[in-house]
C-alpha cells in the first residue's frame, strides 16, 4: 500500500466524518429534541484511523526503550570512570607511600653524610 494513498483515504475520512457531524448538528437545530436518531461518534469513525492512535503509542515505547538504552549507557560509562579513578587514585597513593619512603632513606643519608663531615673536621683541627 502506498503511504500517500493511505494518508489520503485516512483524511478523506476525516473530512466525511467533520461533514456528518456537522449534519448531526444542523438536524439538532432544525428539528424537535428527540426525533432524530444521532450515532455516536465511535460508530462515525472509520476503522481506518482507529489504528493512528497505535503509531503514536508505538513511537511513544520505541522512544521510552531509546532513552532507557541511551540512560543505561551513560550509567555504565560513569561507573566505568568511578572505577578509573578509583584505580588512578590507588596508583597515587602507592606512589606517594615509595616517595615518603625514599625520603626518609634520603634523611638517613643526610645524617650519615652531616655526622662524618662533623667527624671529619673535628680531626682537622
Amino acid at each position: 500500500m502506498n503511504w500517500d494513498t493511505g494518508s489520503h483515504s485516512i483524511h478523506e475520512d476525516r473530512k466525511l466524518y467533520v461533514v456528518d457531524s456537522l449534519n448531526d448538528l444542523n438536524k439538532l437545530h432544525l428539528c424537535p429534541a428527540g426525533s432524530q436518531h444521532l450515532f455516536p461518534a465511535e460508530e462515525k469513525m472509520p476503522a481506518v484511523g482507529t489504528h493512528s492512535g497505535d503509531g503514536g503509542r508505538g513511537l511513544f515505547f520505541l522512544g521510552l526503550i531509546v532513552v532507557l538504552i541511551v540512560s543505561l549507557v551513560l550509567v555504565s560509562f560513569v561507573i566505568f570512570l568511578i572505577v578509573q579513578t578509583g584505580n588512578k587514585m590507588d596508583d597515587v597513593s602507592r606512589r606517594l607511600t615509595a616517595e615518603a619512603k625514599d625520603i626518609e632513606d634520603l634523611k638517613k643519608i643526610n645524617s650519615v653524610i652531616v655526622k662524618r663531615l662533623s667527624q671529619l673536621e673535628s680531626e682537622q683541627n
